[in-house]
């Protein structure tokens, strides 16, 4: 997974990476000559006591270190400039596929889990791309290279190589093993930490108002700690790494100066510049393998992340755009349902099944029924959160699998059960329904939602702050919000799924209204709780368990459909129990 993320995101950088490759190449010959001049140095120089020879070889190994230095810079400014772009890309990528997502794949990962592969996973083989750049392409050439140029030294101690080389790779191997797997289990745990953070920062009114305070704490501490438990144990493997190469390196450092010695003295070797020179040749390849190890260190965890990220990156969306869509020319569109279902993968029962409606321009279809019988994705199949599995929505005669997604959502006004406001302005939140609304159509809807009261006395009025999620307002204020940024769309087709549900009955009556002239050309579709709300729609659709048991007016359902019958008689108990 981690070949396939890195071949399909660098793609774009193949040329920047041969310039890394060619800059490591040229700095680490460079510094592959330096041992060899330094010897010439001690030979050369100081046993004959030749000053000039000195100064002339030093003067060299001042420019291959500049040499050194500026190639590894450059190596690094632009490995930097590959890795970057590398994050950047997958970032985007990540984030267009989950905006492509229907609701089905948002809830398969769930939403913490998608923040944490857009952000942490990311990270991680973002890091392994920088250190590749800047680290790992440098080693072969190094290592490569310093065995030629120790063995033209001596042949005789290259037995040294031979022996600690593959001894390093084996212990160093034996350690990544260990540590893929854990650091497998610490994203997981990664994901249920932001998972409980992000359930315990949106739900904090309910964690307070049920003192829930030290059992929230304690699950927290409990997910910490077991990431922490995690993180420890595949940090103790980690930090196994350094030491185990340095080990080798002092024990093989050890073995040249013992044979090297006894070869000088035996006069097999040439001479001490040689010894120096060989010792420093076998320092480097170590070192160059140390290198390999840490960037080795860093390969387990970014597998992990990769093959989070390929897992989104790869998972089709169940909502399809046509390969060939159709275009709606009429000037307002007309919502159908014919013989509709929609079963969850894997659920023994269907949510719908059999629904069938037509709601015209200028008609409101009111739905009604128990908890739990489909009424929310009955609405949410309309602007496609969710495709049918069986039978066809249709707008304006086409079925919205067959129609371009921009033109379908820009004639869908969708008020969801639960509001949602963006951290911004009331401005900026009721342009989310048009960019180029006026601040007078602005006005308009906020005066037809039964807002414009409580938003002329915010400070700031259309400008004033709005919190993420529209925290610092109340239920009410957010669904009369979320309704005014419907009417700013001014769509073709209303879906209001239980919207008025936090208003009183007196604003629920004046908001309904002035709703009614604002969208007399256009088909709405009102899911609603309160039969007294709902009693002048021209049609209402009764759901139970998923069926439509009744379809017809107020009248009519009150001489045909027992369920609903039942719903307007435990209501009217209901009322009559209330206090006067």
């Amino acid at each position: 997974m981690l070949v396939a993320l890195l071949r399909r995101q660098l793609s774009a950088y193949r040329s920047v990476l041969w310039l890394v490759v060619a800059f490591q190449a040229v700095q680490s010959a460079a510094g592959l000559w330096l041992p060899t001049l330094n010897a010439d140095i001690i030979d050369k120089g100081v046993a004959r006591g030749d000053q000039a020879y000195i100064w002339r070889i030093g003067a060299v190994m001042v420019c291959a270190s500049l040499v050194q230095l500026v190639f590894s810079v450059a190596a690094v400014k632009v490995g930097s400039k590959a890795a970057m772009g590398f994050g950047r890309d997958t970032r985007r990528d990540l984030f267009h596929q989950v905006n492509d997502f229907s609701s089905r794949e948002v809830n398969q990962f769930g939403p913490p889990s998608l923040i944490t592969r857009i952000t942490n996973d990311v990270q991680q083989v973002q890091m392994l791309v920088l250190m590749t750049c800047t680290l790992l392409l440098a080693a072969p050439f190094t290592a490569v290279g310093g065995v030629i140029l120790a063995m033209r030294q001596d042949i005789g101690l290259s037995w040294i190589f031979i022996v600690t080389i593959p001894l390093v790779l084996l212990a160093q191997g034996s350690i990544i093993v260990r540590m893929t797997p854990t650091f497998r289990v610490m994203q997981e745990k990664i994901d249920r930490i932001n998972e409980i953070l992000r359930e315990q920062l949106t739900g904090i009114r309910v964690v307070r108002a049920f003192v829930r305070e030290p059992e929230e704490t304690v699950r927290f501490r409990d997910g910490n700690d077991s990431l922490t438990r995690t993180a420890l144990k595949g940090g103790r493997l980690q930090s196994l790494m350094f030491p185990t190469v340095s080990l080798f390196v002092n024990m093989a450092s050890v073995a040249v100066v013992w044979f090297g010695a006894d070869q000088i003295g035996s006069g097999r070797m040439r001479n001490i510049g040689a010894l120096i020179a060989f010792l420093t040749y076998l320092t480097q390849i170590l070192m160059s393998v140390m290198m390999a190890t840490y960037m080795a260190a860093l390969v387990p965890r970014a597998s992990v992340s990769a093959e989070r990220i390929m897992e989104v990156l790869d998972t089709p969306s169940s909502v399809v755009s046509a390969s060939d869509p159709v275009r709606i020319t009429a000037p307002r569109a007309s919502l159908e349902m014919r013989n509709v279902g929609f079963h969850y993968p894997g659920a023994e029962h269907a949510v719908l099944e059999g629904i069938s409606f037509v709601c015209r321009p200028g008609e409101m279809l009111a739905v009604i029924g128990s908890t739990g019988s489909g009424k929310t994705t009955l609405i949410n199949l309309v602007p496609r959160l969710f495709d049918a599995t069986s039978g066809a929505v249709l707008v304006d005669g086409v079925d919205v699998r067959e129609l371009a997604p921009e033109d379908l959502w820009s004639r869908v006004g969708l008020v969801p059960q639960k509001p949602y406001l963006f951290s911004g302005t009331v401005a900026s939140n009721l342009r989310y329904g048009r960019e180029d609304a006026t601040e007078d159509e602005m006005w308009e809807a906020l005066r037809v939602a039964q807002a414009e009261d409580f938003v002329r006395t915010m400070d700031g009025g259309l400008e004033a702050a709005v919190a993420q999620g529209g925290s610092n307002l109340s239920g009410g204020q957010r669904q009369r919000l979320a309704i005014a940024r419907a009417l700013v769309r001014r769509p073709d087709i209303y879906l209001f799924d239980d919207s008025f549900s936090a208003l009183d009955l007196a604003t629920d009556a004046r908001l309904r209204a002035a709703l009614a002239p604002r969208v007399t050309d256009a088909a709405v579709v009102v899911v609603a709780q309160r039969v007294s709300t709902i009693r002048n729609a021209d049609r209402i659709l009764v759901l139970e368990d998923g069926e439509a048991v009744g379809l017809g007016t107020h009248e009519q359902l009150l001489e045909s459909c027992p369920t609903y019958i039942e719903i307007v008689e435990s209501q009217a108990s209901i009322n009559e129990e209330e206090p006067v």
